[in-house]
């Protein structure tokens, strides 16, 4: 499984939220993460009506579909590449297969990663279950895996936050 990982390439820029900020005025950038009265608050950026929020995966900065309908964490192997590469995901994390169906109700099959670290704004968690979806072009996905872990969470689509509390 590893071996068809080392002939992909991630994508100068794709979803790396450091290049994504070159675009994003100072005074935006600095609002992406806030606390107020021991929530955190995250902006959260609407392109092409979806929803994008700034992560960081085993210490690297990604940016993510924020995805209630998703059941995990999915990444494309152009991703799970980069983490190989860069020796944040390890053939250690590689916990094996799983069946899933995708949006458009088809069945295909993906690999199960450990995530040693998710962080969303100042909040961080450990040993996360991810899926790698193999296709070089499949979205970053932040979906159920990650948000239940966080308790209780609130959406304000007018303000474009979401709120951890």
């Amino acid at each position: 499984m590893i071996a068809s990982f080392s002939s992909c390439e991630r994508k100068s820029g794709r979803r790396n939220t450091q290049s994504h900020q070159k675009n994003i005025p100072i005074q935006q950038r600095r609002s992406v993460s806030r606390e107020s009265d021991g929530k955190t608050i995250i902006r959260m950026t609407k392109r092409s009506g979806v929803y994008y929020i700034p992560c960081i995966i085993n210490g690297s900065q990604m940016e993510f579909i924020f995805d209630t309908g998703a059941s995990d964490i999915t990444m494309s192997l152009t991703e799970a590449t980069f983490l190989y590469k860069q020796g944040t995901l390890t053939d250690d994390d590689f916990l094996g297969t799983q069946q899933y169906q995708i949006a458009n109700g088809e069945i295909e099959e993906g690999t199960v990663v450990n995530l040693k670290t998710v962080e969303i704004g100042n909040r961080k968690l450990y040993n996360v279950q991810a899926s790698i979806v193999h296709n070089l072009q499949a979205p970053l996905l932040l979906g159920q895996s990650v948000l239940n872990k966080f308790g209780k969470i609130s959406i304000d689509y007018n303000k474009g936050e979401i709120i951890f509390e």
